[in-house]
């Protein structure tokens, strides 16, 4: 319901207004409420896969996502201030869809999407059910979701323009045309191979903590590093210790190079001192002379799965 122009508050825009559910203090009237999103290491083996196939892969964006989801329960909510109705002020609208802001909303529109996709022939991984799979002949057809950020391809670029087709047809889309960056991910697509980096993320967070002035380190981590947990040193913030961690973490996605040293000082984050603190900014100084490295897959490599085992876990069956 949209009111007359006397009836919106004048603080309020009501062509730029968006109806948020106001919904705080709900009540337990709901089931699931978890959507599944594809993890970084599955967009990863995505792109590995698609340079070993050697098709593109594309992106699209799904608009105002969460209002396509279709609610389970019954649900009501009150009009929002600025479009209250002066013939009905004390009803309350029930919702037919989902509204952001709803604690089933992400849930809802995973499974409107999820359907629509196997209606449309697709198949959803066994494993990982935000990559859906359609096969015809020797083609296949790859899709995987985030939400309402949506990466696909296949072997024949036909396919990819029936699918997009067929998901402007019946949701408010967003085309990106070939997929570039993605959820912090820069993506290079070449005709012998994919190459993807986070150097901008990089340059963020050695801004973010005020280490962008910093000098260039060759190694991320000393050699023989003696980390302890009862190292006596100078107490730190731990909140600033674990932020550095978990942003080092992600880096890991196309930076394996530092995933050890990260992880070593992963494990002090309970009790931090300044020591600690001196091993995890040598990463960011390695990192800050290094950030144009990444993953590359060429189109030549093979997809064979490789497993690896450390020695002490030699005898164990």
């Amino acid at each position: 319901m949209v009111p007359n122009g006397d009836e919106a508050s004048p603080s309020h825009n009501m062509f730029n207004e968006r109806l948020e559910d106001a919904y705080f203090d709900a009540s337990i009237d709901y089931d699931k409420t978890f959507a599944p999103v594809a993890r970084i290491e599955a967009k990863c083996l995505f792109l590995a896969y698609a340079a070993h196939k050697n098709f593109t892969v594309f992106q699209m964006d799904v608009k105002t996502a969460f209002l396509n989801g279709i609610l389970k329960e019954e649900v009501y909510v009150g009009q929002p201030l600025g479009f209250v109705s002066k013939k009905y002020p004390d009803h309350v609208y029930a919702l037919d869809k989902a509204l952001y802001g709803l604690k089933q909303a992400p849930r809802a529109w995973y499974d409107v999407l999820s359907q629509f996709l196997i209606e449309s022939g697709f198949q959803k991984g066994s494993i990982d059910t935000t990559l859906l799979v359609k096969k015809k002949g020797k083609h296949i057809m790859l899709i995987q979701i985030y939400v309402d950020d949506i990466i696909f391809g296949s072997t024949n670029l036909k396919y990819c323009t029936k699918f997009s087709d067929l998901m402007v047809k019946h949701f408010e889309m967003s085309m990106m045309g070939e997929m570039k960056f993605f959820l912090g991910l820069q993506v290079n697509q070449f005709s012998n191979g994919i190459f993807i980096n986070q150097s901008k993320y990089i340059l963020d967070i050695l801004k973010r903590f005020g280490m962008k002035n910093y000098d260039t380190i060759p190694t991320p981590m000393v050699e023989q590093a003696k980390l302890k947990l009862d190292l006596v040193g100078k107490p730190v913030d731990h909140t600033d210790y674990r932020n550095m961690i978990g942003s080092l973490m992600y880096v890991t996605s196309s930076r394996l190079d530092i995933m050890f040293a990260t992880c070593v000082c992963a494990r002090y984050q309970a009790n931090p001192n300044e020591h600690h603190v001196s091993a995890i900014k040598r990463i960011f100084h390695y990192l800050k002379g290094t950030i144009t490295l990444g993953l590359w897959y060429p189109k030549d490599s093979g997809f064979d799965l490789t497993a690896y085992s450390t020695q002490i876990m030699q005898d164990v069956t």
